[in-house]
């Protein structure tokens, strides 16, 4: 079969063979009939099979005659991202080169008053993300009641990104007489529900309907550390190590590892750009440009550039994160092996991502081949094992060689098999013993300056009759320990074995100054 035989206009089919192609592809050919015949379509296809052209060519067709009036779209397609919003926009420009349609896009991150003139002016084609189209239409911008046409694009990932509330009220904006297409790689048990509240009696044209990826990708696996230093290094022997690169795409699955694995690459030396879903639209469609342009070879990206995106000729697609959802990773794949092209795709997989390689390998109905060192299922199984195995063993010596320091100390003196705690007693009865030593010298150190002796000769005595107060007492503080030592005037009452280290310094001790008159 030939786009000659599909029903388009001959404007369409010159746009198309000066694009270069002649024969549709298989969504192509069963899609655009039913469209130009104004049915209701529900098209499912994996990605990279020319969904887009499936609706553009025959909305080209559709549309020639007539046109918008101020504010009035005549047809509208709505996409979750801007960068497939823009690609849509592409589309048109490529295969309408010969019509004189205006088409308007409506994406965030673009300044609203071009876009407000481009309405005001009468748009034949609307392409638009749902939350400006709806801010838009909240400021009586666009007027939707003259809409013939609703595209919703990659329906699945609307309803991943949480957008079918607003499709939903989009939906109710548009007369109920229009004509539905839906297009998406996947169709989820949700989705197939939404499609009966929006389309009527539709047609389902499912090329492909077993959800995998293409043939000419060779898919495998890379087992690797979880720490993200070690996954990087393990990225860059991958990048250095492919055969017959061109160029690649490397996705993570959040903006902060895109952005330090931009980096890193970037500081040794790598062709790289990054693209992610905080970047303003100029940036993001600059970094695009460069990687179809040639002059980035490597795109770090989130799953921003997964879907839709036709990027011609990718040569290999690196996941430096495994996709959470399984339906993901055939998105990322798709990126390659485009249009009948051979492509290398390859994950690298740590111990925490082996329930969602299970979930991708149940989802396409194949196994992924391991590439490099074995799958980290086995080593992680193993490895805690070793390791407590090690640390047991360890464990055991030191115990051992415990035991033995016990039983050789043992055979000296049966007080040190226990615990570090006899010691401290013993240390705490010689601190005893040497306290009432020095208690003694000190009782016997008071009664030297009585006697008339130089009392500087007791240095090691009490300062006690240098202070009135002390002097004044007819009789000394008695220690309650005195009785069961029998040492005479012991420790002050009240510390019992325990005198603090401070009151047992030696005082020097002036010389008094009716001595001092004496010497002079």
């Amino acid at each position: 079969m030939k786009f000659t035989d599909l029903g388009l206009s001959p404007k369409v089919l010159a746009a198309v063979e000066a694009a270069g192609y002649t024969e549709p592809t298989p969504i192509q050919a069963e899609a655009i009939p039913h469209v130009l015949a104004r049915r209701d379509v529900l098209g499912i296809a994996q990605t990279g099979t020319g969904k887009t052209a499936s609706f553009v060519l025959p909305m080209l067709t559709l549309t020639e005659k007539g046109r918008a009036r101020a504010r009035m779209p005549r047809t509208l397609i709505l996409e979750p991202t801007r960068e497939l919003a823009a690609q849509v926009e592409e589309n048109f420009n490529k295969y309408g080169v010969n019509h004189k349609l205006n088409v308007a896009l409506l994406i965030g991150g673009v300044s609203f008053e071009d876009q407000m003139r481009k309405l005001d002016r009468g748009a034949d084609v609307l392409i638009a993300t749902p939350g400006r189209l709806l801010d838009l239409f909240e400021r009586g911008r666009i007027l939707m009641n003259g809409v013939e046409i609703l595209v919703i694009d990659e329906a699945d990932r609307m309803l991943d990104m949480g957008f079918i509330p607003d499709i939903e009220r989009i939906a109710k904006m548009i007369p109920f007489t229009r004509q539905t297409l839906f297009f998406s790689a996947t169709m989820p048990t949700e989705i197939k529900g939404l499609a009966d509240k929006f389309l009527q009696n539709p047609v389902k044209v499912a090329v492909d309907a077993k959800i995998s990826t293409a043939e000419t990708v060779t898919q495998k696996l890379i087992s690797a550390p979880k720490k993200d230093y070690e996954k990087r290094e393990v990225l860059r022997g991958l990048i250095d190590g492919a055969k017959n690169m061109k160029n690649a795409i490397v996705f993570c699955n959040r903006k902060k590892d895109v952005a330090t694995t931009f980096r890193s690459l970037e500081k040794r030396g790598y062709s790289v750009g990054a693209l992610h879903g905080d970047m303003d639209q100029r940036s993001r469609m600059t970094m695009l440009a460069n990687f179809r342009d040639g002059e980035i070879a490597i795109l770090v990206a989130s799953d921003v550039a997964a879907r839709g995106l036709d990027i011609p000729d990718v040569s290999h697609v690196f996941n430096y994160d495994v996709p959470i959802h399984a339906e993901d990773y055939i998105h990322r794949v798709g990126r390659t092996g485009r249009a009948g092209r051979e492509g290398d795709a390859v994950t690298i997989v740590t111990s925490a991502d082996k329930r969602y390689v299970d979930a991708i390998e149940k989802l396409i109905g194949n196994k992924i081949e391991w590439t490099g060192d074995a799958s980290p299922a086995a080593t992680d199984d193993e490895k805690p094992k070793r390791q407590r195995t090690r640390k047991k063993a360890t464990s055991t010596a030191k115990a051992e060689a415990v035991n033995e320091t016990v039983l050789e100390d043992d055979a000296e003196t049966k007080s040190t098999r226990r615990t570090s705690r006899p010691g401290r007693r013993k240390s705490a009865d010689t601190a005893a013993e040497t306290n009432d030593a020095v208690v003694e010298n000190t009782v016997e150190a008071k009664a030297e300056p009585e006697t008339g002796e130089n009392p500087v000769e007791a240095k090691s005595g009490s300062n006690e009759d240098t202070k009135p107060s002390r002097n004044s007492r007819s009789e000394p503080r008695k220690s309650g320990r005195s009785k069961g030592k029998g040492k005479g005037n012991a420790k002050p009452e009240g510390m019992g074995d325990h005198v603090p280290a401070f009151i047992l310094r030696s005082v020097r001790v002036e010389k008094p100054a009716e001595n001092t008159e004496e010497v002079a």
